[in-house]
């Protein structure tokens, strides 16, 4: 594949590399530090000129912009010249991204989440950035030469590998339409019609069609580690899908006053860099505005790298930048499953990464009182 990839195609900037980090050009790099952060009151009459996941709530609220237009195209161009050399691949994205199902899917997940739950994006723009993601995840762990499981099980090439992990990345949310909880199930079952209708064309033998389907609806059904996927393709949409924590994901808005980590660490991560790593495939960079933006590297993105097949070919490094808010953190690295941290004073710190899903499957099996052990 051409080696400019994401980043170079869709036109967006690179990341200074730190010292000690690897050296190399930047897969992909979502970048929102320029968005703006701004105080609204009393929008009622945009209501109905606003899109869904635009739609403003009632009374003064704080939120952080980024065009949704600008992040789409910056995607868009990233995934188009990541699959230039995979016409199968590009066809099936082409499909996807103009699918009349697909797109009514991706808008109501996003009523649902944003304006039912007060969740973050979860509708068009955060497939496509995802989508983005994935591309360059899947092209560095190919150029590295690790094998995927369509290509390590028989099934088909790297070209099947980049059709399954673009669908499924891009159709890994939609099941919020219906509901959060299950949304992971709900989600393969509104995928299927898309999926056969798609890969028809694509795939004349049948046998293998549903073979190269099986991964798409794996990586739906794990994405949020509910159950952690057992394929690398899993793994990729589980990852890319944690890539995206930066403050342009923050279209959400904070009612005025309710500041806690969650509104905080949202706006507290400025950009995120794909790259080839120095020791393993992938290099995630993570830049922070504040160290606030911890908790999203910890709470999301983590656990989708070490409960994921994706924990042997990752590195993860979170930085603050040396123009923000006054720092606590300096950089935060990913060691196995711990985070080791250097603090602006020097110290440094070991700490293990706090799985929250993890921890709550440990609860409930020791509250029914399981045995563990495999029978």
């Amino acid at each position: 594949m051409n080696g400019a990839g994401a980043a170079g195609a869709a036109g967006l900037p690179n990341q200074t590399v730190q010292e000690g980090e690897a050296v190399g050009e930047s897969k992909f790099t979502l970048n929102v530090a320029d968005g703006t952060v701004r105080d609204v009151e009393g929008r009622h009459g945009e209501a109905e000129a606003a899109p869904l996941e635009q739609a403003p709530s009632a009374g003064r609220v704080v939120e952080f912009t980024t065009p949704r237009a600008k992040l789409i195209a910056e995607a868009h161009g990233a995934i188009s010249a990541d699959l230039a050399d995979y016409p199968r691949a590009l066809a099936a994205y082409e499909a996807l991204r103009g699918d009349p199902e697909a797109l009514a899917h991706w808008d109501m997940a996003n009523y649902v989440t944003m304006r039912k739950l007060g969740y973050n994006d979860h509708g068009r723009v955060h497939a496509f950035i995802t989508g983005a993601a994935s591309m360059a995840i899947t092209e560095l762990l190919l150029e590295a030469g690790v094998r995927p499981d369509i290509i390590e099980s028989g099934v088909g090439d790297a070209e099947d590998v980049f059709l399954a992990v673009i669908l499924g990345t891009m159709l890994h949310d939609i099941g919020n339409q219906i509901h959060r909880v299950g949304h992971e199930g709900h989600g393969v079952a509104l995928a299927l019609p898309i999926l056969d209708r798609i890969l028809g064309p694509l795939y004349a033998d049948p046998f293998k069609r549903v073979k190269v389907r099986s991964f798409i609806l794996g990586a739906i059904n794990c994405h949020d580690l509910n159950p952690p996927p057992l394929t690398l393709e899993g793994g990729i949409t589980a990852v890319a899908d944690g890539t995206d924590i930066t403050k342009g994901r923050g279209r959400k808005a904070f009612a005025l006053g309710s500041v806690d980590i969650h509104s905080i660490s949202a706006l507290a991560v400025d950009q995120v860099v794909i790259e080839r790593g120095r020791d393993k495939p992938v290099l995630i960079s993570v830049t922070m505005n504040n160290s606030g933006g911890i908790f999203q590297v910890e709470e999301v993105l983590a656990p989708k790298v070490i409960r994921t097949p994706m924990q042997p070919y990752v590195e993860l490094c979170a930085s603050t930048r040396e123009d923000g808010d006054e720092q606590i953190l300096r950089r935060v690295r990913l060691d196995g499953d711990h985070f080791v941290m250097d603090l602006e004073d020097g110290e440094r710190i070991v700490a293990p990464v706090q799985d929250r899903p993890k921890r709550v499957a440990g609860a409930v099996i020791e509250a029914l009182g399981l045995d563990t052990e495999r029978r």
